[in-house]
């Protein structure tokens, strides 16, 4: 099981190890307001963390668009998991991955888990949809939920297969995406919490954050100490002291690195067509030397003299 440590070839290899599942869940339950970072690669999870961001959530919409298909579980979750594994192994911080409905039933979420530990990943987040799931955004008021008693099972078979106590759980109801409203909501959510999940993300699709600021409200006021994590995706001008001030645990950036790299492929494509060159883009992208950086050719350059028995300055050519 790789659910602590650092990676191979990581800067802080040579420190103590470092429990990734233990630092999710303080974020979570610490009173401060934490940020998770989407990221859909190895590459867009480590630079999430090198800007600063303490987790990264690993994002179903991301991944799936990441590899050319749709958020509706085309891409089968041993996939997924390969994803997830490059992405810890890029990476120190903890990941908690999108897991969309758990991929089936009771069942599947019993062997995801363990394959989510195994690859070194903190926690899972489960929407209380069925399988295969539909965007959250696409035809929301239409996707049937799942039964509160079928899910809430699928909650205990997660937190039942764990074997590192500190794996995290969370809970996503999609009610208020499926156009029910607060009390359908809460119910879900006292049902799930009673389950064993170790936090509640509340989502919803309204410009406006009304639906999920009652929802906090209103499960401040039953006393939970369950948290609540919120996906400002729909709402997100909302000034972030509004979700200190309503007592989130949790925001989600859920979708912005792929965004902003789709952006930036776009014009980049358009341009090298439209001038037949690659010249009048060269000062707009980074230089080669950073892809190296990012891929962390120093560190195996390093190891290169360090275990290749080699005469003093010459170098074996293990990359091109």
């Amino acid at each position: 099981m790789r659910s602590e440590g650092v990676s191979i070839g990581s800067p802080l290899a040579t420190q103590p190890f470092v429990t990734r599942t233990s630092t999710l869940r303080r974020m979570l339950v610490d009173p401060e307001l934490a940020f998770l970072m989407e990221a859909h690669n190895a590459l867009s999870a480590r630079i999430a963390e090198e800007a600063g961001f303490a987790a990264v959530w690993a994002s179903g919409l991301s991944m799936s668009a990441a590899l050319g298909v749709r958020d509706a579980n085309e891409a089968s979750w041993t996939q997924i998991v390969d994803v997830l594994e490059f992405m810890a192994d890029a990476t120190t911080v903890p990941i908690l991955v999108d897991g969309d409905t758990g991929f089936g039933n009771f069942n599947n979420v019993r062997r995801l888990v363990g394959k989510l530990e195994s690859r070194g990943i903190a926690g899972v987040c489960l929407e209380d949809k069925l399988f295969p799931k539909t965007n959250s955004f696409l035809h929301g008021e239409s996707q049937p939920l799942a039964e509160v008693g079928e899910f809430s099972g699928r909650i205990r078979a997660a937190k039942d297969s764990q074997r590192d106590p500190d794996f995290v759980v969370v809970a996503r109801t999609e009610a208020f995406i499926a156009g029910h409203g607060v009390h359908e909501a809460l119910a879900r959510a006292h049902a799930y919490a009673d389950a064993g999940a170790d936090a509640i993300l509340i989502h919803s699709a309204k410009a406006t954050p009304s639906e999920v600021l009652a929802f906090a409200d209103a499960w401040k006021t039953a006393a939970r100490d369950v948290p609540v994590l919120a996906v400002p995706t729909k709402y997100c001008h909302t000034p972030t002291d509004v979700f200190r001030r309503h007592g989130f645990a949790a925001l989600i950036w859920a979708n912005h690195l792929l965004r902003a790299s789709i952006r930036a492929m776009q014009d980049a494509a358009a341009e090298i067509l439209a001038a037949q060159s690659v010249s009048g883009i060269e000062a707009a992208i980074v230089p080669v030397s950073e892809v190296f950086r990012l891929q962390r050719v120093e560190e195996l350059e390093d190891a290169e003299r360090r275990y290749l028995d080699r005469p003093a300055g010459e170098r074996a050519v293990l990359h091109g």
